[in-house]
């Protein structure tokens, strides 16, 4: 196994210096050696040089080697993985007779959205190739998913572990061809009880001496690194550690209140003038759906997200989110773990979470692209002890204090 580090996560455009060369250890993409017609989609989107992991991960996995990489959202693994899987299905088409059902590459990940998000992504960067990408998740029609795969011959499959299982069970799907498989934010994926799904998943391709096999995580837990080692053959390691847990683009505010005050205080944020596009977390559904329920009473225009909301109504208020046409979106951790949306000006702890890794990931969701943003979290008497093991990963100490007086009328 060979490992590989590298720091300070960067955004995948960026423009060359005045000279017309490269950045100082930036790895332009046309030095790769792309197929033409990928490298068309990658221009397209304005990426001109590699993030920091695809620098680091690509040179391997182009070349057919299995690799496991750490890294955090927003570090463009999405992007690594789908370069890896077009480049070969291109640059290795099948001469001999393609049957339905029968994908050459696959992608798990572990919610709804995220899925969404990275089939986005592939649409995106392969808009030139003719690949054809299917998307499976639960909670939208089995019917409408099912003609996609008999419709014609799909490349790409990307998928939750409980629709792909139920279109393996039903003898609709067939994972014998796979030539690479894709673990995406494995650690999720354990968390939410997923592995045994995964497991069947993975042993019904073909074996890992025969296939590609990528898997990233956000963090490197010894059951990680036991499954990663089950499931790939000799990989290269890649961990990229950002030089800082938490943005530096993120104002955080820490806000002393007991738990009757919090929804007032709330509130009056939702309503200041600048709190143009708002994100608020709770750790459950049951919150969550209170919460929503008391802000449309006080009348906020406002929109839920959560594991219990149907997906097609989870994709419009995601839509409703991005176009502004609501400014508020109280969500879940598993919900809001696929949410990327530019300009978010604020997000609000409503609720310390539970795991100081959803901390980070929380607040990941403002200052994005170059900009600035809030982030506001609530310690009350029945959370205020989680502050510490989130100032531990943080790696410094947040400042509390009692809630400006504007906020408290």
């Amino acid at each position: 196994m060979t490992d590989i580090s590298a720091t300070q996560p960067s955004a995948e455009r960026d423009t060359q210096d005045p000279e017309g060369g490269s950045p100082a250890g930036k790895t332009p993409f046309h030095a790769l050696d792309l197929e033409s017609s990928l490298m068309r989609g990658i221009e397209d989107l304005g990426f001109e040089h590699c993030s920091p992991i695809q620098a680091q991960i690509l040179p391997y996995t182009l070349e057919g080697h299995d690799a496991i990489g750490k890294a955090q959202t927003g570090t463009g693994k999405t992007a690594a993985f789908l370069i890896t899987i077009f480049n070969d299905l291109l640059c290795n088409p099948v001469d001999s007779e393609r049957f339905l059902a029968e994908p050459r590459a696959v992608i798990i990940a572990p919610t709804r959205e995220l899925v969404m998000q990275i089939a986005a992504d592939a649409y995106d960067l392969g808009r030139h190739t003719g690949l054809e990408t299917a998307t499976l998740i639960g909670g939208e029609d089995y019917q409408k998913q099912l003609q996609k795969i008999q419709s014609g011959v799909v490349d790409l499959v990307v998928a939750t572990p409980g629709r792909l299982i139920d279109f393996m069970q039903r003898r609709d799907l067939f994972l014998d061809r796979v030539e690479t498989l894709v673990l995406d934010e494995a650690d999720r994926m354990l968390d939410m009880g997923f592995i045994p799904q995964v497991k069947r998943i993975v042993r019904a391709t073909p074996r890992k001496e025969d296939r590609q096999t990528l898997l990233f995580s956000a963090t490197f837990t010894q059951d990680i690194i036991n499954l990663a080692q089950q499931w790939t053959f000799e990989p290269i390691t890649v961990e990229i550690e950002p030089e800082r847990v938490a943005t530096a683009t993120v104002d955080q505010r820490v806000y002393l209140v007991s738990s009757d005050e919090r929804l007032r205080v709330l509130l009056n944020v939702l309503r200041s003038p600048d709190a143009v596009s708002t994100i608020v977390f709770a750790n459950r559904r049951d919150q969550v759906r209170s919460l929503y329920e008391k802000l449309r009473k006080a009348g906020i225009s406002c929109g839920i997200l959560s594991g219990e909301i149907t997906q097609q109504r989870r994709t419009k208020t995601l839509a409703n989110f991005k176009d502004g046409k609501i400014a508020v979106l109280v969500a879940t951790d598993v919900a809001g773990r696929g949410i990327h949306v530019d300009g978010v000006s604020h997000v609000v702890n409503y609720n310390l979470p539970e795991d100081p890794e959803d901390y980070v990931h929380r607040i990941g969701r403002t200052g994005r692209a170059g900009a600035t943003g809030v982030s506001i979290s609530f310690a009350s008497e029945d959370d205020a002890f989680l502050l510490p093991d989130i100032e531990t990963l943080l790696g410094e100490r947040l400042k509390c204090v009692a809630p400006p007086e504007e906020l408290m009328d």
